[in-house]
């Protein structure tokens, strides 16, 4: 179980804090939604979640242990929002093996099918995938580091309404595997998934009660 307890950051470019003792648990099996408007906090929370950024006040535990920023960046995987712009690889076989340089291809293969990708040409640049396509590779890129958590921020967001349905169900699916939280503001798509909903408001986290979310 994920605990994150009196989170408290004021970043440097801002002029008051953005999160003022944020409390938060997440457990595997069914996915933690964070909803909020533009501004609200959402990313510098899953930032902190994920060790790149540290609180002034508070901590993170992991199965009761508090976390350390690096212990953090181990266990969390995180998928930022548009992650497809930022590609590094010239072929998608290249942007699978940043980073895991022994990887086999046997393991590549393994990772696409989990995310429904099992038949790209693998020798073709991620450029030329469809934006549905993009997503699941960007998710894919996080799964090879095995993480326990993996944090995803707005991914719906620039897609299709046709495309949409296909990366909800797979978010339903890793979330079998791993802790996954999401933020979004488009809480709406999300009506069909039994969920736990927070809502990020003023600096402050609240648990929202939905007809799919659970206690």
């Amino acid at each position: 179980m994920l605990e994150l307890k009196g989170i408290h950051f004021h970043p440097p470019t801002s002029e008051k804090a953005i999160l003022k003792g944020v409390n938060l648990s997440a457990h595997f099996g069914q996915p933690t939604i964070i909803e909020g408007s533009s501004g609200s906090g959402k990313t510098s929370l899953i930032e902190i979640i994920s060790g790149l950024s540290s609180p002034q006040k508070g901590f993170v535990k992991w199965n009761g242990e508090i976390l350390n920023p690096r212990k953090r960046k181990w266990l969390c995987g995180i998928v930022f929002q548009f992650p497809e712009r930022h590609f590094l690889g010239l072929t998608i076989a290249q942007e699978l093996r940043l980073g895991h340089l022994r990887m086999s291809r046997d393991n590549q293969i393994k990772i696409l099918k989990e995310v429904g990708l099992e038949n790209l040409n693998l020798r073709q640049p991620p450029e030329k995938l469809s934006g549905g396509q993009q997503r699941r590779l960007a998710i894919a890129v996080q799964l090879l580091k095995n993480p326990r958590i993996l944090l995803l921020d707005e991914p719906t967001a620039g897609l299709d309404w046709s495309v949409r349905g296909e990366i909800l169900n797979l978010l339903e699916k890793l979330s079998k595997k791993q802790l996954l939280i999401i933020v979004t503001h488009e809480i709406e798509l999300f009506q069909d998934i039994p969920i736990r909903t927070y809502q990020l408001s003023n600096g402050q986290l609240t648990k929202v009660t939905t007809l799919k979310s659970t206690a």
